[in-house]
């Protein structure tokens, strides 16, 4: 379990710093930010979404909506208030976690 943490993590680390620079997000500020949002919000969910999904039995498309709906939500009320440069803070959580969850079920359909 530790392991799927990490690797979610650091994927999504990955993932949504790439975004954040396609987004035009320059400076340690802003990008440490984006690194600290998602080391809070990423295993927080990926931890409620597997004790839902797999102790509770509620569907998975369900969980993960309700999971990322929410994750979305946090992020942008994060970015609002520590970011200086971020314009349109919850339509960039939204992509950018978007981008992030689509390119993990490719990668987890492709490996």
């Amino acid at each position: 379990m530790l392991k799927s943490l990490i690797v979610s993590l650091a994927l999504t680390l990955l993932l949504e710093e790439l975004f954040a620079l396609a987004w035009g997000l320059r400076g340690r500020r802003e990008l440490t930010l984006v690194a600290l949002v998602n080391c809070l919000t990423n295993p927080a969910a990926v931890l409620l979404y597997r004790t839902v999904v797999h102790r509770l039995a509620v569907p998975a498309p369900l969980t993960a909506l309700a999971l990322e709906a929410a994750v979305v939500g946090t992020e942008w009320l994060l970015f609002r208030r520590g970011s200086e440069k971020l314009c349109r803070p919850f339509l960039f959580a939204l992509l950018c976690n978007a981008f992030s969850f689509g390119m993990g079920l490719v990668l987890k359909s492709v490996l």
